[in-house]
């Protein structure tokens, strides 16, 4: 007679056995060359309970060692990272996200039904992909604003640092620089960040770094339209140094029809003019602080009015008031001034042997004449060995 199966048999054949993990690019390091250390079910997943492999390895030098905390399937469930249970597409946390794509978690709390629920799922894993997320919800919601918003667009790794040492903290570290832990304040244990849970933070309720980029989210700016109906131009800044024209003009073109795109490579900027007002607000309203190109944040601003800038300009100016004690209007030039050389006479003849003969320019009708003494010894003529002209004319 052939024996059944126990019940630690049936449990263990559903125990994990993987090789290699769900991982974010920021918790796996910058460092293409890891080394991992496997252990085949070492512990216990800390959402479902159930052994599973665990993975740990350094992200970098100077880091902290990580291992991973729950199993795949919990993870391919909320499609989240095995070590920091954020979100592997826009790196938010779980509430952020659920709460950005209204999806309501169905989750079962209780710890045989929960069993029971995640057994079947790994069945139903085994017919489809299983790089895909299982949860039907995910699959079917597209980004939303805030999401685009929020999302990082490049790897934290500052995340990866070592803890505050607690010998350093009360002064008694004596490792100094050798010492693997950070030697910095520690945070204050009033702070709520201080204190996360695992299982909160993947169902989603009471997460204090979710709330801390809710009220980030709550906080950030608008880009209002300017009072000029006019104004059908946007200022792109902050642009990727291999930027092309196709390619703004392939983020752009989706809001409405584009007049003309200017591209300005030097200050890593753009122009984008629309043929209509209400495409280019449409394209201000859905690019602003969430179009990302190259892995960088671009900056949109709407452009200025160039028929009304000169008017503006000089409408703002604040008008000056006189200066007391002074004419309302300066004095008329004298006419020697204005006519230098009066019409009657003409000008004097330029002639290279008249240079030092200064009777000939001292005529009165002129409006020249020499000092009526003279100060320094180098002023006189006649000791530089000049002469006057023989048919120049004397006064």
């Amino acid at each position: 007679m052939a024996m059944s199966k126990s019940t630690n048999t049936y449990n263990r054949q559903n125990w994990e056995d993987s090789d290699f993990p769900i991982l974010c690019q920021t918790c796996l390091g910058d460092n293409p060359y890891i080394r991992m250390t496997k252990e085949k079910y070492g512990k216990e997943c800390k959402i479902c309970c159930r052994p599973f492999t665990v993975f740990r390895w350094c992200p970098g030098s100077r880091m902290r060692f990580k291992k991973t905390e729950i199993c795949q399937t919990c993870s391919k469930l909320k499609n989240v990272c095995q070590t920091c249970l954020l979100d592997l597409e826009y790196g938010l946390p779980i509430q952020v996200r659920d709460a950005a794509l209204k999806i309501q978690d169905d989750l079962p709390r209780n710890e045989v039904n929960k069993e029971y629920y995640i057994q079947n799922l790994d069945s139903q894993m085994s017919k489809f992909d299983p790089t895909q997320p299982s949860n039907s919800a995910l699959k079917s919601k597209g980004a939303s604003d805030l999401l685009l918003r929020l999302a990082r667009t490049a790897p934290y790794y500052k995340r990866n640092r070592p803890h505050v040492c607690s010998f350093w903290v009360k002064g008694e570290c004596r490792r100094g620089e050798e010492c693997p832990y950070r030697h910095e304040k520690p945070t204050d244990p009033d702070d709520p960040l201080a204190d996360q849970n695992i299982k909160d933070r993947y169902y989603g309720v009471n997460d204090p770094v979710a709330g801390k980029l809710m009220r980030r989210a709550a906080a950030m700016p608008a880009l209002p339209p300017p009072e000029d109906r006019t104004v059908t131009t946007l200022y792109i800044g902050n642009l990727p140094d291999n930027v092309t024209e196709d390619e703004l003009k392939g983020h752009f073109y989706q809001y409405g029809e584009i007049r003309c795109l200017t591209l300005v490579p030097r200050a890593q900027c753009a122009f984008v003019q629309y043929t209509t007002r209400t495409a280019a607000e449409h394209a201000a309203e859905k690019t602003f602080n969430r179009l990302v190109i190259g892995g960088k944040r671009l900056t949109i601003k709407w452009g200025k009015s160039q028929g009304r800038q000169g008017v503006n300009e000089k409408s703002d100016l604040p008008a000056l008031e006189p200066v007391p004690g002074l004419p309302g209007a300066l004095p008329p030039p004298p006419p020697a001034f204005l006519h230098p050389f009066p019409p009657q006479m003409p000008p004097p003849p330029n002639r290279p042997n008249d240079f030092f003969n200064l009777q000939h320019y001292a005529n009165p009708g002129w409006g020249w004449a020499p000092p009526p003494g003279l100060h320094y010894p180098s002023q006189d003529p006649a000791r530089l060995g000049a002469h006057a002209h023989a048919n120049a004319p004397q006064t």
